[in-house]
């Protein structure tokens, strides 16, 4: 078995080492939750591996959104190159479940656009928890979302080994019934193909697909082979071929699932007649055929996770297989950013109930389709048998179940503070923060400014503007790659104040912010409580001159906490760097340098195009005689016929110019 190895050339500094023995000691001693307390920019990743490390468990890092939960997988794949790290998320790109409006009478059939490259990370990651156990997974709250039970998975696997005895037919059968596709022409991912004696199999696992080579009845030899240019990579003893699908049943359990299918459909035709519900009856009647139909002759069926009940045998109302279930009994949760995350699993079953609700009420459904659904809360807490809660800003729920085992990481090994941060009234907040746009505008900083309503925030934008202030505003239409460019742009400064609701949605952290104003910071409510509060200021760790301003006409008790525990914080990292001789500095790096600096990899953070950002420390006269070599080069390639050459060389004038314009 591999050991939990982490590979970095930094070693733990600030709160670091105190915070890795203090959770170590705790699970050794058998504690069931641990609360990591770290702020912004502490290394709160970094701290996670070296646990891992000591602690040589399989971990689950469980993450509230795709977009931090791929930082984490990058990250960890760094820190853990010779182990399973993996990626565990929903596989749709988009997503459209089935649902059904009654007073419209509207039936919207499920559409999904699945990311195949996604899909496949799903299978290698319980791939893996199947044959190691240095294995540390990356998942988003899908985790908690119906699987096919792995009893079932495990058990349907193809297994051959050389010399072992086994008809051809014998392994075609086998791969039809897991799942996989005959397919001579097309070779991809579920599929196999056969040329005489020899089977080619393309698992949706993996980049490299596997041919198995008979010599009558046995196996003569088994290869890895490159299936683009049929090229070998090596040779194998023996092998496992994975299922072609999550949600795989025997032979007989399919025909107990089919039967039992049909007593449920005889039980709900007959309430539903005897309830006068005669086209729903008829409805539900029609589609459970035709699934049943494909059941039997296939083994599949669009929408079959809405059988799962009946698939794994489990009784109605019991919880259906997850990602959980496959996990090794000892597996260390890490629950990131905390905070956000307990709420989101609190709330996942009741939203999929109301509509699968609806849809059994109208005879679209059986009423075991109720049973294909994400983990109640309850059942979630029965997988936590070791848990640590990481976030700047823990919730009660944290708090509670820790008991008092907190952990804090306030000291950042950059010998950053928190900002500094400071009260003013509302009354006059629009033009008070005028000026103080205008003061960090002057120095060089960037300011975010965070409103309350889309109206407030556009009519802000708009005054700004004719105030002669290069701001854009952020709001919830803007696409993820749009608002990536957003803030990609305030980077290199061709707009210098960001406005929008809420700027904490994609964890961002913009290390040229010198100032985040609060406007309104005394309404109370969900964007202005304590955690929304700390969070936001946390905007702006990454500058030493970083200040705050809360615009407030009175001092509400989220306002009061959060000065405090600022301030509490500011005064323990300022006692730190005395002590020990630390002078903090701004984060002035490349983009490149920063994203590589495992202190600085608790958030997600956009990167500036490397000739873009060396372009804009050009003096006036240098980026013009640079724009004059570059059109040189692009005629030349033209004359040579290279045009698309040229062509890339043209756009790259074109950005420039942009740049020169709005610099």
């Amino acid at each position: 078995m591999n050991l939990f190895k982490v590979i970095s050339e930094f070693e733990p500094k600030g709160d670091q080492p105190k915070a890795i023995r203090a959770l170590v000691e705790g699970v050794r001693k058998g504690y069931q939750h641990q609360v990591l307390l770290g702020v912004t920019g502490s290394g709160k990743t970094f701290t996670m591996a070296k646990v891992i490390e000591a602690l040589q468990r399989p971990a689950l890092i469980i993450s509230h959104n795709k977009t931090l939960a791929a930082q984490l997988y990058r990250e960890f794949k760094n820190f853990f190159p010779h182990n399973a790290v993996e990626y565990f998320v929903s596989f749709y790109d988009y997503y459209q479940p089935e649902a059904y409006i009654p007073h419209t009478d509207t039936y919207i059939e499920k559409e999904a656009m699945i990311n195949l490259e996604i899909e496949k990370l799903r299978y290698r990651a319980t791939k893996a928890l199947f044959e190691r156990r240095d294995v540390i997974i990356v998942a988003s709250v899908s985790c908690i979302y119906g699987l096919g039970s792995p009893e079932a998975y495990y058990g349907m696997v193809l297994f051959l080994q050389l010399g072992q005895v086994i008809r051809r037919r014998e392994i075609l059968n086998k791969l039809v019934e897991i799942q996989y596709t005959r397919n001579d022409i097309d070779f991809h991912h579920g599929t196999f193909r056969v040329r005489g004696d020899t089977i080619e199999v393309f698992p949706p696992y993996e980049d490299e697909a596997v041919r198995i080579e008979l010599f009558g009845d046995e196996v003569d030899r088994l290869s890895i082979f490159d299936p683009l240019t049929g090229k070998t990579i090596r040779e194998v003893d023996q092998i496992g071929i994975y299922p072609n699908t999550h949600y795989m049943t025997t032979p007989d359990r399919l025909k107990k699932a089919i039967k039992s299918i049909r007593e449920e459909l005889a039980e709900q035709l007959q309430k539903l007649r005897r309830e006068n519900k005669l086209l729903e009856a008829e409805r539900l009647q029609q589609r459970t055929l035709y699934d049943l139909e494909l059941l039997e002759l296939t083994g599949h069926c669009p929408g079959i996770e809405n059988y799962s009940r009946h698939l794994t045998g489990r009784a109605p109302g019991e919880p259906p297989p997850t990602l959980m279930d496959y996990l090794h009994p000892d597996t260390i949760i890490f629950i990131d950013e905390s905070h956000v995350t307990i709420p989101q699993l609190i709330g996942m079953y009741r939203g999929d109930r109301s509509r699968k609700l609806t849809l059994v009420n109208y005879g679209f459904r059986l009423p075991s389709a109720l049973d294909n659904r994400p983990l109640k809360f309850e059942e979630f807490e029965k997988y936590m048998k070791t848990v640590i809660y990481v976030s700047a800003t823990p919730g009660p729920y944290e708090l509670e179940k820790a008991k008092g085992r907190v952990i804090e990481q306030i000291i950042r090994p950059t010998g950053l503070i928190d900002p500094e941060v400071e009260v003013r009234p509302a009354k006059t907040q629009v033009r008070d923060l005028l000026k103080e746009i205008k003061k960090q505008i002057e120095k060089g900083g960037r300011v975010l400014v965070t409103t309350l309503t889309k109206r407030f925030a556009e009519d802000l934008t708009q005054y700004y503007t004719e105030m002669g202030i290069k701001v854009r505003y952020l709001h919830s239409e803007i696409d993820t790659l749009d608002r990536v460019k957003l803030i990609k742009e305030l980077r290199l400064g061709k707009f210098d104040v960001l406005i929008g609701i809420n700027l904490l949605r994609e964890g961002l952290d913009i290390p040229e912010v010198t100032l985040v104003a609060i406007l309104d910071a005394d309404k109370e409510g969900f964007l202005r409580s304590q955690t929304a509060l700390i969070q936001t200021i946390g905007r702006c760790a990454r500058n030493v001159n970083g200040k705050v301003i809360l615009y407030a006409d009175k001092i509400t008790k989220a306002i009061e906490n959060a000065v405090k525990e600022t301030n509490r914080r500011r005064e323990l990292q300022k006692q730190y760097n005395l002590k020990h001789n630390i002078t903090p500095q701004s984060i002035k790096k490349s983009i490149q340098d920063i994203l590589e600096s495992v202190y600085e990899k608790d958030y997600y953070t956009v990167e500036i195009d490397k000739d873009e950002e060396q372009f804009l420390k050009l003096t006036p006269e240098e980026r013009e005689n640079y724009l004059k070599s570059l059109e040189e080069r692009m005629y030349e390639y033209a004359n040579n016929l290279e045009f698309e050459k040229a062509a890339e060389i043209r756009d790259k004038i074109k950005t420039f110019k942009e740049l020169i314009i709005t610099t």
